[in-house]
């Protein structure tokens, strides 16, 4: 039996003013709750694995600013770097001592790039990843898969996932058909489609782009024997290969799903999760490769918070952290346990709910497929069953994403008491949904 839903008289209140200012009231598209039931939560503060909404309202959350908080809200370590430096200043546009202490933090702990470029966000990370890839091989065509978002630039909304799924869209308005015509789009988990895209468009490709762990539009993992062979391919028709790794990148491992897999990509993106859930990216590669990056190459890209002093400093007192012996392999096997609790629950039940993991992320998905890895392969239905569940879960006092194909996280700030909290509540809200 549902229990009450909790009140959302002060976040509702809030969304309707918000409506007056904002398109739809958001300043991004799958805050607005049009995937769930209600209203928009206001947050009004987080603490450790907790957050507290504009009502009040206290939820265990599972969203973690969509992953970067890998440490949970307000840690300690971040909050009390971020507060010294920002006593000197908030921003210069000029170079910092901070720029060259994250730089060296990332660089000689990930054997994958030589080479970093920080920008203000993932999507411009991944942006000027492009932009390299063309001036790098004077071609002009984009390689990437149905399903996979990598923000929001004109060339990349082509069959995307992430809030776009969300409405049901496959593009965007005011995407120039030309910029449409450069950008290929092939099915995840498909070698014929790329050796017919690469066979139709020969040498005319630059890059091929892919989130390696595909988490923007369900978690579809892919083999390591498909993203081997998309490696081959590349570098069989000198086209370069693009990790995505804005989500993966510092999540699942600290080198990310390239060290995860080994395998060595022409050009890696990353986003907030290296300053600490601050506005951030970065992009790194080869010495060679990074080096036509102006202003010592022909490829121009800038931005006056670049390496800005407050994101940096929340950069190295995260990453500082991550570093730990053991820190991953405890935050994974948490996961792991926790998930596995879960399936078996579900799987006594004869529920068709199944559960995809890998490292502290995982995906609901209703259905009995053993296995998910194409856009193609999610069922749609599967996203009212989420909705309720989703209800269930808020009156329950924990927060997810609101949109079923959105993923979880967890952070090293759950607690054993907090997942045996958030498994009843599961089990609970699974029951409801199945009755």
């Amino acid at each position: 039996m549902s229990i009450k839903d909790i009140s959302r008289a002060k976040s509702a209140e809030l969304y309707e003013k918000a409506k007056t200012y904002f398109p739809g009231g958001v300043n991004s598209p799958v805050r607005a709750f049009k995937s769930v039931y209600g209203t928009p939560l206001f947050i009004e503060k987080g603490n450790g694995s907790h957050i507290w909404d504009a009502d009040g309202n206290e939820f265990i959350d599972f969203c973690c600013s969509w992953g970067p908080l890998i440490l949970g809200h307000a840690n300690a370590a971040i909050i009390e770097k971020v507060t010294e430096v920002m006593q000197k200043g908030m921003s210069f546009g000029a170079p910092t001592a901070l720029e060259n202490e994250l730089a060296e933090l990332i660089l000689s702990n990930n054997k994958f790039i030589k080479k970093i470029r920080f920008t203000s966000s993932g999507t411009e990370a991944v942006m000027s990843a492009i932009r390299l890839a063309r001036g790098y091989t004077k071609r002009d065509k984009i390689l990437k898969f149905e399903g996979c978002y990598h923000g929001h630039s004109d060339s990349l909304l082509v069959k995307a996932g992430s809030g776009l799924v969300t409405f049901g869209e496959t593009s965007s308005a005011g995407v120039p058909v030309a910029f449409a015509n450069e950008t290929i789009v092939v099915s995840l988990d498909d070698t014929n489609a790329l050796d017919n895209a690469f066979a139709e468009f020969k040498d005319q490709i630059a890059a091929v782009i892919i989130e390696p762990i595909p988490a923007n539009n369900g978690l579809l993992l892919q083999s390591r024997e498909y993203l081997q062979y998309l490696r081959d391919i590349c570098t069989q028709n000198g086209t370069l290969l693009i990790f995505d790794e804005v989500i993966s990148g510092f999540r699942v491992g600290f080198e990310g799903a390239a060290g995860v897999y080994g395998i060595q990509p022409d050009i890696i993106t990353y986003g907030k999760i290296i300053g600490g859930g601050l506005p951030v990216g970065a992009y790194g590669a080869s010495a060679e490769v990074m080096d036509h990056i102006s202003p010592v190459g022909s490829v121009y890209q800038a931005g006056t918070l670049s390496g800005n002093p407050v994101a940096m400093a929340a950069g190295i007192a995260q990453l500082k952290q991550l570093l730990k012996p053991g820190f991953y392999e405890n935050l994974n096997a948490t996961t792991a346990a926790f998930v596995t609790d879960i399936r078996q629950y579900a799987d006594g039940k004869g529920y068709p709910v199944k559960l995809f993991t890998i490292g502290s992320i995982f995906w609901f998905a209703f259905t009995d497929q053993e296995s998910i890895s194409t856009a193609e392969q999610i069922d749609p239905n599967g996203m009212v069953k989420f909705k309720e569940m989703h209800r269930e879960l808020l009156n329950r006092g924990v927060y997810m994403g609101p949109s079923g194909y959105e993923v979880g996280f967890i952070s090293s700030a759950h607690t054993a008491a907090d997942l045996e909290t958030t498994k009843t509540a599961i089990f609970d809200s699974l029951d409801i949904v199945f009755k």
